[in-house]
């Protein structure tokens, strides 16, 4: 009965959360370019839009990166 599609209920929770952040960094990253497009920020203002608005991004990968490679 603890099973989801043949995971366990933390398998079906961790699968789900990855999906779900991953999906929102995908709209986050879509937000981003659209943003980039409709202001005619030129290149230079893309970039710093991009660098900006995806800095948080770029933390949260990191956040999750860092521990594996440290073995924590």
């Amino acid at each position: 009965m603890n099973d989801i599609l043949g995971l366990t209920l933390q398998q079906f929770e961790a699968l789900s959360l990855n999906l779900g952040i991953g999906s929102l960094m995908l709209y986050m990253a879509f937000i981003i370019y659209r943003l980039a497009r409709e202001s005619s920020a030129g290149r230079f203002g893309t970039l710093i839009i991009a660098l900006s608005l995806g800095l948080g991004l770029v933390g949260y990968i990191a956040k999750t990166i860092i521990p594996f490679t440290l073995e924590v």
